[in-house]
């Protein structure tokens, strides 16, 4: 099943900017698809019009193969993990999410147990009664993603979740997510580690200047695309003859 069906997205911003330009591409259930572009390349407009943060100019998106969602109904769905942290520092971590898993209509019976869920998934749950103010940065951030989690939603967008945190707390959140994908979840994942990318995603898209330029599995990309016969080692490589440019450019 398509959990999202993306067809013919563009984007133009009051600037003149054109940011997206006919941008079609599915997301298939229980998958983890990463986005992939240097900076400038659409990926933070494509992500915010999947979240129902921004709107197309033009295009079509079908949500979880249902044309008769309603926004809410989307929105219920959806869980979005922002690059910046948005966590309330002076409430405990289990206030946090419950506040957020609140604000998404959990159900009062429910919501200690999906609370605590997703407590256990970011590997807070033995902190739960602490403050953010006490975490390091890493922690912080795996709070982030345990609040956008708490309502169990089919379809997870990540965005750069791991900028400046340490090793350690990078590893358990990629765990964290495969694991998620594992119980069912579906994961759009946008990052600037390449390693990352290798490591959790099953399917890549690169894209740079508002169009996708390679849309494959992983497994494909590394045997159609590296080797002798072309003269690239590994993604790196792939990514830099497409895009003419550093991942982190």
């Amino acid at each position: 099943m398509d959990v999202l069906q993306v067809t013919d997205l563009s984007k133009t911003y009051k600037t003149g900017k054109k940011a997206l330009t006919d941008l079609s591409f599915d997301v298939k259930k229980g998958e983890i698809l990463g986005f992939l572009g240097p900076n400038g390349a659409g990926k933070s407009t494509t992500i915010s019009i999947i979240a129902t943060l921004l709107k197309a100019d033009s295009g079509t998106i079908k949500y979880f193969d249902d044309s008769h969602l309603s926004g809410k109904q989307i929105k219920c769905k959806l869980g979005v993990v922002p690059q910046d942290i948005a966590i309330y520092e002076d409430l405990s971590a289990y206030k946090n999410v419950k506040f957020f898993a609140a604000l998404y209509g959990v159900k009062r019976n429910l919501i200690d147990q999906k609370v605590r869920n997703a407590l256990t998934k970011v590997g807070l749950l033995e902190r739960k009664d602490d403050l953010p103010s006490s975490f390091s940065g890493g922690m912080k951030r795996r709070l982030n993603i345990a609040c956008a989690i708490a309502h169990e939603p089919d379809l997870i967008i990540f965005d750069e979740p791991t900028v400046g945190i340490d090793p350690q707390s990078r590893n358990h959140i990629l765990t964290s997510i495969k694991g998620m994908r594992d119980q069912g979840a579906t994961i759009i994942y946008t990052t600037h580690y390449m390693e990352e990318v290798e490591q959790i995603c099953d399917r890549i898209i690169i894209m740079d200047g508002g169009k996708i330029l390679l849309n494959d599995t992983l497994h494909n990309i590394l045997r159609d695309y590296t080797g002798p016969k072309t003269g690239k080692h590994n993604l790196e490589d792939v990514f830099l003859s497409l895009t003419g440019k550093s991942l982190r450019d």
